[in-house]
């Protein structure tokens, strides 16, 4: 701007000595002035394209440092995406493994349960009956009728004896289980 200023100065310089016809003298120093401006703005000019050059280096070395930064994330986003891979696999055979511990588990729970229930079949098969059949074998003979459905530790029923029907009421508490038995057994008709 200043070199503007200086031309500006320079031209209304040359107006002047044309207009007063001084000429060599004030030529000479317009002249010599001119030159110097003209030195200035070439020296200006270099300044400003050595800035220029300095400027488009470091733009080329962001540029390029930019472009190394996008090839690190791309290289590191495809690691990434390996990584995730090989985890995710990872994952699924530690589920596959978990699955074949709980399969094995209920391969086992199941094995168990059906020893139970072979069990339970052969209890309602075998020993169920054989209970039945020994309790209507004592309800035969004693000919007691006993009520399921009183408290724990009370005996109660009724004995229905050859000629009348007589109840029993027992606290198996206060009384031994000997005095029990014996009653219970001096109940039964001993003719046949």
């Amino acid at each position: 701007m200043a070199a503007f200023r200086d031309i500006e100065e320079v031209s209304q310089g040359l107006l002047s000595l044309l207009g007063t016809n001084h000429a060599q003298a004030q030529q000479r120093r317009l002249l010599g002035r001119h030159e110097q401006i003209l030195e200035r703005l070439l020296e200006m000019q270099d300044g400003a394209e050595q800035r220029l050059r300095e400027t488009l280096t470091v733009e080329e070395k962001v540029a390029q440092s930019l472009l190394d930064t996008k090839e690190c994330v791309r290289q590191g986003s495809a690691e990434l995406q390996q990584l995730e891979a090989e985890l995710q696999k990872v994952g699924e055979e530690d589920a596959i493994l978990q699955l074949s511990h709980e399969l094995q588990d209920l391969r086992e729970l199941e094995a168990e349960l059906d020893r139970q229930e072979r069990e339970v079949d052969e209890d309602t098969t075998v020993t169920i009956p054989a209970a039945v059949y020994v309790a209507q074998l004592y309800r035969q003979i004693s000919k007691i009728e006993w009520d399921y459905e009183c408290e724990p530790g009370t005996i109660r029923g009724i004995h229905h004896g050859p000629s009348v029907a007589q109840p029993v009421h027992l606290d198996s508490a206060q009384l031994s289980k000997q005095f029990v038995s014996d009653y219970l057994w001096s109940l039964v008709d001993t003719e046949w």
